[in-house]
Order: structure tokens, then sequence, then C-alpha cells
């Protein structure tokens, strides 16, 4: 395999990383609106990710890195013609982690009631947009022949693109509900798990009409059997939700994001970004990639590098896997 395509492979492996993590993380800012009666149920919500949360946002980092190294072109023209969704998504996730670290620094309740509403929005606007700048990214955008993009903010906000972006809100939203049932004991568990039902149940049908919209307008057989994996995950998701089994209803609403997210880029190989404008204006793995040189000393540090990564932030979970309940949040030391 050329090094081009194995960066492709590459890249999409940490957005997928990226989706399952923060998906989960995502949903529970969500969450502490929607699931939590009192503060100190959003506080317990809030310390189910608190050791894990920021270590989540690293493999956003780490994918932009390697797009701005590995594909320049592709960098270039996504953060120049998205630079306004990708902006309200960096300044919701610089509030965002602020709003964590600040939000028990004053005893006053108007003070942490802001900072936990902050929480709400800067969980639920991300999650959104994510959906639509993938939704952008493989449905194709108007690109020119210096591949600049040359459209605006609102042909972003087309009707492919927004369910993509509804998709996205309600499964991270799913995920997060998991998270939360198979995280906390007592009333908030069983609710959770209540909720996850209902977030589900919507999630599966925008996904299923998302997913077989993308199959039929560039889909291939990889594609479709992605697709049919996403659906059998998010089903047996639901199950094993209804059964008790939140470990399994987890594991299975995370397979539904890697199926999803991997399909997604089934269907844009070899493009990386389309262009709506000519075809033959599309950014590929090809046009849009750095030398070999520079691949080649990425491979070998990403080699080093990435199971290091992946094996101290496993080792975070491992510690942090316990469940806590209400009994276990104490009075805020201010």
């Amino acid at each position: 395999m050329e090094l081009h395509n194995v960066w492709f492979v590459l890249i999409a492996f940490l957005w997928i990383g990226y989706f399952f993590l923060e998906g989960f993380d995502f949903g529970i800012g969500i969450l502490t609106r929607l699931l939590a009666r009192d503060r100190t149920e959003k506080r317990l919500l809030i310390n189910t990710i608190g050791p894990v949360w920021d270590g989540n946002e690293v493999w956003l980092l780490t994918a932009g890195a390697s797009t701005f190294a590995a594909f320049p072109e592709w960098y270039a023209t996504l953060f120049s013609g998205f630079y306004l969704p990708l902006l309200v998504i960096l300044v919701c996730l610089i509030i965002r982690g602020v709003a964590f670290e600040y939000r028990v620094k004053r005893p006053e309740e108007h003070w942490q009631r802001n900072w936990e509403t902050a929480i709400f929005w800067t969980s639920l606007i991300p999650a959104f947009l994510w959906g639509v700048a993938f939704g952008n990214i493989v449905r194709g955008v108007k690109i020119d022949a210096e591949f600049e993009y040359v459209g605006n903010v609102w042909d972003l906000l087309n009707p492919y693109a927004l369910l993509g972006g509804l998709v996205t809100l309600t499964l991270f939203t799913f995920h997060g509900a998991v998270f939360a049932a198979l995280k906390t004991v007592g009333d908030i568990r069983d609710r959770a798990r209540q909720m996850a039902l209902r977030v589900g149940l919507l999630t599966a049908v925008l996904a299923l009409v998302f997913l077989g919209w993308t199959q039929i307008d560039s889909g291939d057989g990889a594609s479709l059997v992605a697709m049919v994996v996403t659906v059998a995950a998010l089903v047996a998701a639901l199950v094993a939700n209804q059964a008790g089994r939140e470990g399994w209803s987890f594991a299975l609403s995370g397979v539904t994001i890697v199926a999803a997210v991997t399909m997604l880029f089934l269907t844009l190989f070899p493009n990386v970004m389309p262009s709506t404008l000519n075809a033959e204006w599309s950014l590929t793995v090809t046009n849009a990639s750095s030398s070999d040189y520079t691949l080649t000393i990425m491979t070998w540090l990403a080699v080093i590098a990435l199971p290091l990564v992946m094996l101290y932030q496993g080792w975070t979970y491992w510690v942090f896997r316990k469940r806590i309940g209400t009994q276990h949040i104490a009075d805020p030391v201010h």
C-alpha cells in the first residue's frame, strides 16, 4: 500500500477514535440538562468524564496535525473553506474546558448554573457541527481548479449536511446516555437507560435515512457492508440497553460510531474533498498529499508514538473504571 493511502487510513482511524471517545463526552455534557434533576446529579454526570475528557480531545489535535502534515492541500482547503464552523467548534471546546475547571471555583448558585449552561451548549453545538462538516466533506463542496473553496457558509447548510449534523447529535447523545448508565448507580442509572432508549430510537431513524442517502449517492459494496454493520450494531445496542447490559450496550454503540464513520471514509476514498464544480478539481489522496519522504518520517513516528498513547489512555480508563453515585459526590471546596 502506498504511503498516502496508509495515511488516509490512519487519519480515518484518528477521527474514528475521536468520535468514539468524544462522542460520549459530548453526550454527557448534553445530558447535564436533559437527564440530571439537580446540581448533585449534574456534578455526578460531569465526574463520570472528569478524568478522561481532556485526553479524548487529544485525538482531535492529532487528527488535525496529521492532516496538516500528510495532506497539506486538504488541510488548507478544509480549514479555509470551513473556517466559520470550525472556529465555532474551537471556541466551544475552549469554553467547555474552562467550564469544567471553573464551575466549582465559587459557591454562588448563578456562577455554577452559568458554567453548567455553558457545558450543555458547548457540547451540543460541536456535536451537531461535526456532522455538518463531515456531511459536506463526503457530499462535496465548491472547489475550483486551484483547489480553493469558492462557496460560502450558506452552501454548507444543505439538507444532506444538516441531516448529518442531526445524526451525530443524536448518536453522541445516545452514546453518552449509555455511558452514563454504565458509570452510575441508583436512580439516575435507570433514567439514563430510559433516555438511551428514546434517543436511540430517534437516532436509528435519522441514521438509516442519512446512511441510505449516502449509499445511494456515492456508495459501493464495502460501504454497504459498513452501513449494515452500523444499523445492526445500533439495534443490538438498544436491545442490550433494555436488558440492562450496559457494558455490551456501550461497546455496541461504539461499534455503531466506528462503522458509521468508516462508511463515510469508504465513500470518500480516493477523494479527500470532492469538487461539485468539476470532478477533475477534486482533492484526492494523490494530489493533496505531502512528499514520500515526509510521509515516511511520519509513519515511523506514528509506529512509535501511537501505541504508547493508546496504552496510556487505556490505562487511564482502567484506573477510573468503577461506577459512582450521588453518595460519592462530596460537598464542594471553594
